[in-house]
């Protein structure tokens, strides 16, 4: 697969709470700009999101998808890959929590897309890096507000 994009951002909460916020779908069209609805499809028995769709409104991209999730044992990874999409044909990400020095949480994202259109690869990893940056700044702000 491609190369994916990496960012990181410090939060300043523990690692459980952070992940507890990227867990909640239900809440993101409340701190998630461009999704316009979400809706867990599918659960585990721990009743963390097994399958997601989602509503996207991101100015010129619009897109409807279903992303399957895997989550890791000790609650400080999640992993994704899209099952269905408009524009889209592939879609990896995670986000790994990382203990700071400074008692918060440092989040790593990692995410690779591919669309059903023709991109310049350069372009292709701008938007990405637009993407993860909005999105690590988006969860920071619900996380610490």
């Amino acid at each position: 697969m491609a190369e994916k994009t990496k960012r990181s951002i410090t939060i300043a909460a523990p690692a459980d709470r952070v992940m507890a916020v990227i867990a909640d779908f239900d809440e993101y069209p409340t701190w998630v700009a461009a999704a316009k609805s979400v809706e867990v499809l599918d659960t585990f028995p721990d009743g963390r999101a097994e399958r997601v769709r989602f509503v996207l409104d991101a100015g010129i991209v619009k897109d409807t998808y279903v992303l399957c999730y895997v989550w890791s044992s000790d609650g400080r990874s999640v992993s994704w890959e899209l099952e269905s999409g408009e524009i889209q044909k592939a879609q990896s990400g995670t986000y790994a929590l990382f203990d700071s020095p400074d008692g918060g949480t440092t989040v790593a994202y990692e995410l690779t897309v591919d669309l059903t259109i023709p991109m310049i690869g350069l372009f292709k990893r701008k938007a990405e890096k637009v993407i993860t940056d909005t999105a690590l700044k988006e969860l920071k702000k619900q996380v610490e507000g």
